[in-house]
Parts: C-alpha cells; sequence; structure tokens
C-alpha cells in the first residue's frame, strides 16, 4: 500500500476498533448487566437513576471540554497524541470492569463513565483527522467506509459476545455473568489491537507555515478558543450548519432510544433487543458505504435531505408500531440511515471549517453531539403530557384513561418530527460555497 492508502486504512480501521466499545458496552451489555449484577437488589427506578446519572455526568464533561481539548491540540499539532491518550483511557476503564464483583454499582458507573470520556474524548481527534488523510470528493466516501466498517467490526464482535452470553458452555465459561465480565476484556483487547493500526499508519500532523510551538498549550488553547468565538460570526455557514445538524441529530438519537423503550413497553425482552441491535449493526454496514455511493452520484446534500426524509418517515411509523415484527422492520429502517447520516454529516461539515482549526472545529460539532438528545425527550414529555389533558374527559373510566395514556405517547413520538423538519428547512440555506470562502478566508487570517 502507498503511505496515503496506509494512512486512510489507519483512520477507518479507528472505527472498527472503538466501535466495539459503542456496540457491545454502552448500547448492549452495561446497562442490562448493571441493573441484575452490580446494582443487584435495588429498586428498578434507584438503578435507573444511577445509570443515567453516570451516563449524563460523563456526556456532560465531555461536551463541555470537547471545543477547549480541540483548541489545545491544534496549538501544539498533537491531534494524534490525544486520540492515543484518551483512546487508551478508555481501553483500561473498559478492561477493569472484569473487576467490578458484584454489588459495586459505585465502581462500575465510575468506570463506565470514565469510559465514555475515553471513547468520546478519542473521537473528537478521530474526526479531526479526517480532513488530513481524505481530499476532494473522497472524502464523503472515507467518512462512509469508516461508519461502515465500525458497524462491521462492532457487529461481528457484538454477535460474538453475545453467542458467549447465551451458551457460556461452548467456550468453557461458567455462566453468562462471566461470559459478560469476559466479553468487557474482549472490547478492550479489541479497540486497544486495533488503535495500533492507526498509530502506525497516520502520521502526525504537519504544522502550518509560520507555525511557532508554544510555551503553554493550555493557555494558547484556550487564548485560540477565544479567539475562534470572537471570529465565529464571520462563519455563518458553520453556524447554521451546526444548528441544523444539532436538529436533525437529537432527534435521530431519541427515535434511537425511543425505539428500545417502545420495545420495553410492548414486553419484548433483553434478546429481542439486542437482536434489533444487531440488525441495526449489519444493515449499517453496507448501508453506510452505499450512502457514501449516493453521495457521490447524487451529491451530499441531496442525500442528508433523503435521510432526514427518511427519518421523518421512521418517525410516524413508529407512531402506529403495536406488533413485535413491526418493531424490527423499525429496527432495519434505522440500520438504514443511521451511518450514512452519521458519516455524510461529518464530511460535509469538514466543507465549511478551517481546516488549520479542524480540531477546535469538530471539538464544536462533538460538544452539539453530546447535547443531542435533550430537546427530543423534553419535547416528547410535554406533548404526552399536554395530549393526556386535552383527551381525557371529565369522569373518565380506568379503561378510557388507559386508551388515551397509549394515545397520548403516540403523539409524544409525533412530536420529535418537528426536530427533523426544523433541521431540514437550516440546512437548505446552508450554502457550501460560501462556506468554503469563508473558511479558506479564515485559515489565511482574513478574518
Amino acid at each position: 500500500m502507498t503511505n496515503h492508502q496506509k494512512s486512510v486504512w489507519g483512520w477507518v480501521l479507528y472505527d472498527w476498533a472503538n466501535s466495539a466499545f459503542a456496540t457491545t458496552v454502552m448500547a448492549g451489555f452495561f446497562p442490562i448487566f448493571f441493573k441484575q449484577y452490580w446494582s443487584y437488589g435495588s429498586d428498578v427506578n434507584i438503578s435507573t437513576a444511577q445509570l443515567g446519572f453516570g451516563n449524563s455526568i460523563a456526556s456532560l464533561i465531555v461536551a463541555l471540554m470537547a471545543p477547549i481539548l480541540g483548541a489545545i491540540a491544534d496549538q501544539g499539532m498533537a491531534r494524534k497524541k490525544f486520540l492515543i491518550f484518551f483512546a487508551y483511557l478508555g481501553v483500561l476503564m473498559t478492561a477493569s470492569l472484569y473487576l467490578v464483583p458484584q454489588g459495586s454499582w459505585v465502581l462500575a458507573i465510575l468506570l463506565f463513565a470514565m469510559g465514555i470520556i475515553g471513547f468520546s474524548g478519542a473521537n473528537i481527534f478521530y474526526d479531526s483527522l479526517l480532513p488530513g488523510v481524505a481530499f476532494g470528493k473522497n472524502i464523503d466516501m472515507i467518512s462512509s467506509l469508516g461508519y461502515s466498517m465500525g458497524y462491521l467490526g462492532g457487529g461481528l464482535l457484538f454477535l460474538l459476545n453475545v453467542l458467549m452470553t447465551i451458551y457460556p458452555e461452548w467456550f468453557g465459561l461458567a455462566d453468562s455473568s462471566q461470559a459478560v465480565r469476559v466479553a468487557f476484556l474482549l472490547v478492550a483487547l479489541w479497540w486497544g489491537s486495533f488503535t495500533v493500526f492507526t498509530i502506525a499508519w497516520i502520521p502526525p500532523s504537519a504544522p502550518p507555515p509560520g507555525y511557532k510551538r508554544q510555551t503553554s498549550l493550555i493557555s494558547a488553547g484556550l487564548k485560540q478558543l477565544i479567539g475562534t468565538l470572537q471570529k465565529i460570526r464571520h462563519l455563518k455557514m458553520v453556524v447554521l450548519f451546526l444548528l441544523a445538524y444539532w436538529c436533525y441529530i437529537d432527534g435521530v438519537d431519541t427515535i434511537i432510544r425511543m425505539a428500545v423503550d417502545y420495545g420495553l413497553s410492548l414486553g419484548f425482552s433483553a434478546n429481542d433487543l439486542i437482536v434489533a441491535l444487531l440488525i441495526v449493526q449489519f444493515i449499517g454496514f453496507p448501508a453506510a458505504l452505499g450512502f457514501g455511493k449516493l453521495s457521490q452520484w447524487f451529491g451530499v446534500r441531496k442525500i442528508i435531505f433523503t435521510a432526514i426524509g427518511i427519518y421523518l418517515l421512521v418517525t410516524l411509523y413508529a407512531t402506529q408500531m403495536t406488533h413485535k415484527n413491526e418493531f424490527y422492520i423499525l429496527a432495519i429502517a434505522i440500520g438504514l440511515v443511521q451511518g450514512g447520516i452519521q458519516a455524510l454529516s461529518r464530511s460535509y461539515y469538514s466543507r465549511l471549517i478551517p481546516h488549520k482549526h479542524a480540531a477546535e472545529f469538530y471539538g464544536f460539532y462533538n460538544m452539539l453531539g453530546k447535547f443531542a438528545a435533550i430537546i427530543g425527550p423534553g419535547l416528547m414529555g410535554f406533548a404526552g403530557l399536554f395530549a393526556r389533558k386535552v383527551l381525557t374527559p371529565p369522569q373518565a373510566t380506568p379503561a378510557q384513561i388507559e386508551a388515551i395514556g397509549h394515545l397520548a405517547s403516540r403523539w409524544a413520538i409525533a412530536s420529535v418530527s418537528i426536530l427533523f423538519i426544523i433541521g431540514a428547512i437550516l440546512f437548505y440555506f446552508v450554502d457550501e460555497q460560501r462556506g468554503k470562502s469563508d473558511a479558506l478566508a479564515f485559515d489565511k487570517g482574513i478574518v
């Protein structure tokens, strides 16, 4: 392989590596194992609150530190070094979950939260390396390839881990609890091993012309961040895109979470949910590649609009879902568009930002990603309460109240469509050519 091909595959393989954490740990086993093992004996609502608190704290820390870390990495030309640090922080925390004894929910939450910080922190610098390994129209395909390989790699290891928990005797394990703990070790091994290719094949960021190393990266990074916040008003297309992205990605994350909640409310078992996650993973692999190819044929903007439209239809379909098979159809639809809209949003954003400040601007991008699914759940809560109040007659019977409750929940899900509509409208007004020219002027110090 040429050096350029190595750098591309080094970048892509990090998605293959870290998706094991996102799939097996974050989405799959940790929430279930936390309730059944580490928080054993606790009230189900208390354990849910404990888990939610840990997730929220970790996400908030990452969201607040993302732009600052990006600015510091830009100043020190240290994007790759920061990626390595946060990636192996996540690897170490994930492996440590194996050692947490039953009932030690505080330690489990602490290690999980630190793992999320490592995973999310590394992604800031992983995303910021994209403009350095891809050029022109290839950037969309390479971004899609990254997500696609992430779905495949994460899905393959997740499938192995699922088999371990269902048939532990096949693997010489005592029971499913031991299998889950071993799964955490396998995720750490997978993540840490494949990250070696990223380290070996991606060259360090080259300093821009006239670059001078700063004596204090922290003070220089903070100074750059303040300066960027002052100048960002000249990058109106970046601001407009970030607002659009925040809206529709909030809708994406809310729908994903509501599909699982809906499945639980319909009485689906944990195995049903795991099957749905596997469906999303393995459909997401070819679908993300397909979206990248479609973007080359029809243009990135049209494909992002198409993905938003499909999510709008998914939202409306979810309001009618009543059976298990429909839940799987929903998982298939999400798998078709989830990777595509994420990959193309990431690559489209790279067209609008100053490349010399890529890590910092991807810090803002990831910050909004971490704040996603804040508006949607609140909107759903308000819509559900409003519908219940409007639809409930003064002297309703218990049967009527139950029926109205189900109908109100459907109103709540339907309300998420507002986020996709607003996101599409804002995205319509993003002018890519103006964004490119503004970014170039920013890099040259004209603004």
